[in-house]
């Protein structure tokens, strides 16, 4: 019996415990024993102080005044490519002015000054209907290098300086299905620390040849000079060829201890929301997919590194057992990083500011879009 139906059954026989006489109470007492398995002593305080029925709490329903802007909200909230609230609320700003500037979307005054006072909270809970997860898991075709792994120095994330652009994590994601015999297409995935630009390249395969020459367009894409590489252990980077690559373009080239994905969490990261998100799990093994996957990869350049926001850790605090982890307020697009940069120069930054105007994020989103139904075949 629950403590609910007790506090009931005693508040009944108090009535009666009150209107008794002195020899009647006696029963009562062991009647309500029997039946709660109160102890006698419990038994007669409880009916002389029986429990208070608690009041049911009435709440106010009021109309959130965030409602009449829901469905602009939710138009940037598409635009945006479904971002959490947190990396949402900082990139309305841009976005609205962005489509705005291109005809996408027309708003008042009003609607204006509630897009733009409108928490991340309040985000999540307008949109929170219209929010679909889905999670899919594929394999991993990363195989060891041994081979002058002793003459590549070993970096974990804590050795290089995360405030100078141009120090990139590199990755392969293979898309091979759910088997890895046959020949399929790669991505290989860069991303810078300090600024977070992700650039991709597929190519097919995993031949050293083609692998450094989608190195050579991520560094014509990147809008600073490549400085360094920091890969995992494939045997795709851990050879000569590659090392040489490095030493002739004058780039340090470093990789990550065996076994430790979270030497290279900034790439990690992106393999899953950046290559997973768009080019999915399904096996690519042609050379039109090819062709569609790279021109889907320069469209997602410019959508992600000109309009969406990254959460950058500004640092870490232990506190007993537990950590602390401090992120940069608000969340920046990459392109924000980079024009903070010094080591860019003024008209280096000009040229990108130019290249941002002309930039429509709905229509970058609608021409990817277009080429994941060509790609996929749906």
């Amino acid at each position: 019996m629950d403590i609910k139906t007790k506090h009931v059954i005693v508040r009944r026989l108090t009535k009666q415990y009150r209107r008794a006489s002195k020899k009647q109470h006696s029963s009562l007492i062991e009647q309500l024993m029997e039946i709660t398995d109160y102890s006698r002593k419990h038994a007669m305080w409880i009916l002389k102080h029986p429990p208070r029925p608690r009041k049911q709490r009435r709440w106010r329903r009021r109309s959130s005044p965030y409602r009449c802007i829901l469905p602009k909200l939710k138009k940037l909230w598409v635009v945006s490519d479904a971002a959490c609230g947190k990396r949402f609320g900082p990139m309305i700003p841009n976005l609205l002015d962005a489509l705005q500037r291109h005809r996408e979307i027309t708003v008042s005054a009003k609607e204006k000054q509630l897009l733009l006072s409108i928490s991340p909270a309040t985000v999540d809970r307008l949109l929170s209907p219209s929010r679909k997860r889905l999670q899919l898991k594929g394999r991993s075709s990363t195989k060891p290098g041994s081979l002058l792994k002793h003459q590549i120095p070993i970096r974990i994330f804590t050795q290089w300086s995360d405030q100078k652009p141009g120090f990139v994590e590199i990755d392969l994601v293979a898309h091979c299905g759910e088997s890895l015999s046959g020949e399929y297409l790669n991505t290989l995935d860069a991303t810078d620390i300090a600024t977070h630009w992700t650039e991709c390249v597929g190519f097919m395969g995993r031949s050293r040849w083609f692998a450094t020459e989608a190195m050579d367009t991520i560094k014509g894409r990147l809008p600073f000079k490549l400085k360094g590489i920091d890969s995992d252990n494939d045997a795709l980077f851990i050879n000569a060829h590659f090392m040489w690559y490095c030493q002739e373009n004058k780039l340090t080239f470093t990789r990550c201890r065996p076994y430790r994905k979270n030497d290279q969490a900034h790439v990690e990261q992106r393999n899953n929301s950046v290559v997973r998100k768009y080019a999915e799990y399904q096996r690519l093994e042609t050379p039109r997919q090819l062709q569609l996957l790279n021109r889907m990869y320069e469209r997602l350049s410019l959508y992600r590194n000109f309009f969406q926001t990254t959460m950058k850790l500004k640092k870490k605090e232990r506190l007993g057992s537990k950590m602390r982890r401090v992120y940069e307020k608000p969340p920046k697009t990459p392109y924000q990083r980079v024009l903070e940069c010094k080591e860019l120069s003024a008209k280096q930054k000009l040229r990108l500011q130019k290249k941002y105007q002309l930039l429509n994020p709905a229509a970058l989103l609608r021409d990817i879009r277009k080429l994941q139904k060509q790609l996929f075949g749906y």
